[in-house]
């Protein structure tokens, strides 16, 4: 018996003093690809010009005020979109628009970026305009990449540029309220799988 408790007291001080506790707090959490829906992102529907500033960072409106700052990504006022790069802004954010299946792009492509300018917006062509309906389309298979002023990726997919998205929008459908899709890749890389 003593045998056996001494035995016991042996396993039990080896698992005790084996087992320590891990403190280190440099460890960071795994960092991906998220993905937000955006819906009736009001675009300058009251015709005040001025843009609606959106950080895809954060999701969420930027005020006005901050305009002049880093802290939006991109902005909407009627059918046009700017970039926080070049003309528009004091960030360093440049998009392109391609061609392809939204869940399909698992990569953001690694060249092609451009800022905008004062005679051309980098996002251009991701709608048309039927003249007999006079209603506003995305155009199918156009999505938006963009590289924000931190170096972060973005896809982005227009599905309605009209209030609660309705699917068969006409001349009474309220416009300029944009729904969308995205994936933010937080961890810097082209990746939004």
């Amino acid at each position: 018996m003593h045998f056996l408790t001494s035995g016991l007291l042996a396993c039990s001080l080896f698992f005790l003093f084996s087992c320590k506790k891990d403190d280190n707090k440099d460890t960071q959490p795994v960092v991906g690809a998220t993905s937000k829906t955006v819906a009736n992102l009001d675009a300058d529907a009251a015709n005040k010009n001025s843009f609606t500033l959106y950080s895809l960072a954060e999701g969420k409106i930027v005020p006005n005020s901050d305009s002049a700052t880093t802290k939006w990504d991109i902005g909407f006022k009627a059918t046009t979109i700017i970039i926080n790069g070049g003309s528009s802004g004091p960030g360093g954010t440049v998009a392109q628009v391609i061609s392809g299946v939204y869940n399909q792009l698992g990569q953001a492509p690694e060249a092609g970026y451009v800022t905008d300018a004062t005679a051309k917006k980098a996002i251009t062509g991701w709608y048309s305009y039927n003249m007999n309906t006079h209603v506003i389309s995305p155009v199918a298979g156009s999505i938006i990449v963009v590289k924000t002023t931190s170096g972060k990726y973005v896809k982005l997919e227009i599905t309605s540029y009209y209030k609660d998205a309705p699917a068969n929008p006409d001349q009474t459908s309220v416009s300029r309220h944009y729904n969308f899709r995205y994936v933010y890749q937080a961890d810097g890389s082209r990746n939004f799988n």
